[in-house]
């Protein structure tokens, strides 16, 4: 008898029962099936077989005249015709729209046969008459060389079917890259100096030859064996506003012979000058 809960229900045992697989007809869901359910319905269809799937009649055709290792150029179509018109029976009684296709080539090798079987009519001048069957084995040879190309086609490493696309993450360099000096940025700093220059300009008259080619000479010399430079470093306001035209001419000069480099960490940060190169 089943045991009884508290509630007054009867629990039915859980398990399924341990049965041999040998005796189960199939497993559904992991548990096994003994009989055959009595409302399944198999549609007529659903065990059908299809033991050799052809692409069309041609492909049909073919595959007769290579399996048999029939000359393709001589083929014995009576044989061919034969076996033809039994697999289109066989395809009549299951599909009647896809066999009117093949019932059309069939219709055509009878009308070859038929041909064959006449006496050869000589043509207007006299020469012998074309085969009946040149034009169909035309047709064949085009088409197995198209088959042919296909498959080869077909065993090429295709992208997604045989082989995937590489994906690698390429850590980017950790050398930083300073942003390029704008023009304005660098204007703003030489009409900074400016003001400066004029807070200490010392009202004297003198006359002094500047030369461009010596401020560049100085200005290398201040940047050797420094790795960078403060901007404002390099000029001295205390010389008056003359030398500092000559010394930014100079680095302006320098800069355009990339003999030094100007730059700076950030926006708006403080701009820098090193060498372009580094002595060994």
């Amino acid at each position: 008898m089943p045991e009884l809960t508290e509630d007054g229900a009867a629990a039915t045992a859980a398990a399924p029962p341990q049965v041999v697989d040998g005796i189960a007809l199939a497993r559904l869901y992991g548990e096994p099936l003994f009989a055959l359910p009595t409302d399944l319905y198999i549609p007529p269809d659903a065990l059908e077989v299809f033991l050799e799937a052809f692409e069309g009649p041609l492909d049909l055709l073919l595959y007769l005249i290579r399996r048999q290792n029939f000359n393709i150029l001589d083929i014995p179509l009576a044989d061919v015709t034969r076996q033809y018109l039994s697999y289109v029976d066989q395809i009549r009684k299951q599909n009647l729209e896809l066999a009117s296709e093949y019932l059309l080539m069939a219709a055509m090798l009878i009308e070859i046969k038929s041909r064959m079987l006449l006496p050869p009519k000589k043509t207007d001048d006299g020469a012998e008459p074309e085969d009946p069957r040149a034009e169909l084995v035309r047709r064949l040879l085009e088409y197995e060389q198209i088959k042919l190309a296909a498959a080869r086609l077909d065993r090429l490493p295709v992208l997604g079917r045989d082989f995937l696309r590489a994906q690698v993450h390429i850590e980017q360099s950790l050398t930083p890259r300073f942003p390029d000096v704008n023009a304005d940025d660098l204007r703003s700093a030489w009409l900074d100096l400016l003001k400066r220059a004029k807070l200490n300009q010392h009202h004297k008259i003198s006359r002094e030859q500047l030369s461009v080619r010596e401020h560049m000479s100085i200005v290398l010399r201040r940047l050797q064996g420094q790795r960078f430079v403060e901007f404002e470093a390099l000029f001295d306001p205390s010389r008056g506003s003359q030398v500092l035209v000559v010394t930014f001419i100079a680095m302006l000069e320098l800069a355009r012979e990339r003999l030094l480099e100007i730059t700076q960490a950030e926006a708006f940060a403080p701009i820098y000058v090193r060498l372009a190169y580094q002595p060994s």
